[in-house]
């Protein structure tokens, strides 16, 4: 099963558990859907992409209990960065939050699973509720917009930031098995990989507070392809989590 639905998260450290059977194959012409996943009984379905999103409602926070632990793509999660969990949208979305009771609007990066409660629709990081002016009420009324990944800017002298819509399913697959701020850590996971399969590299990646390198696995052409090798993988003791490239 993949790795984003084996960490603990958010409201009591629940586990997410993906739906149970393979999913058939795509009809010719579509492209397949992420995994479902359950928590706290219920089910959700993570979207493709985070193109045209937009949505309304309760947005809250969380803090020390969750400091330090694994976020849902591999990352450390830290409550004096600025993050959010989101149920459904793809990791790496920016989303532009607006704090409807105040005006104060905030691009926050996904890169956790949440929040599993009633009416809530995004999971702050306390830094980025400090910023948005809910940690003292614990909730407030907000409209998301969905921006994309992060682009960086072809020159230098650009500051401006530009994204591009997340896709889960388009290009070249991989297998992340790991996600690292040491990037010595990384090489060691790296060298590991490299004796048992092939296309073991590292992705370095900017949060724009932080630097993560991503151990990554494989090389698939289709979703597909990667899914009927995603078992040996999860045989051999590794929590892959299948992204495109």
């Amino acid at each position: 099963m993949l790795g984003i639905f084996l960490a603990f998260f958010l409201s009591g450290c629940t586990v997410l558990k993906p739906s149970p059977g393979a999913p058939g194959k795509p009809s010719p012409g579509h492209t397949a859907k992420p995994k479902p996943y359950k928590a706290l009984g219920k089910w959700y379905q993570p979207i493709p992409s985070s193109h045209g999103f937009r949505q309304r409602g309760l947005a809250s926070w969380y803090g020390k209990k969750f400091h330090g632990r694994k976020t849902s793509n591999g990352e450390t999660y830290d409550m004096y960065k600025s993050s959010a969990a989101h149920k459904t949208l793809p990791f790496d979305t920016y989303v532009r939050v607006h704090n409807l009771s105040n005006g104060k609007k905030l691009d926050v990066r996904i890169n956790d699973r949440g929040p599993f409660v009633r009416g809530r629709i995004i999971d702050l990081s306390y830094k980025a509720a400090q910023e948005l002016g809910i940690v003292g009420p614990g909730t407030a009324t907000v409209e998301i917009v969905a921006l994309g990944a992060a682009v960086k800017p072809e020159t230098e002298t650009k500051t401006e930031k530009s994204y591009k819509a997340v896709d889960y399913y388009s290009g070249n697959f991989t297998f992340q098995v790991g996600a690292f701020i040491d990037r010595q850590n990384a090489e060691k996971l790296k060298a590991e990989l490299d004796q048992k399969y092939k296309n073991a590299h590292i992705a370095k990646f900017d949060s724009g507070s932080e630097i993560f390198y991503r151990v990554r696995v494989g090389k698939f052409s289709t979703l597909e392809q990667a899914r009927d090798q995603e078992k040996n993988m999860v045989d051999d003791g590794y929590d892959p989590m299948i992204i495109a490239e």
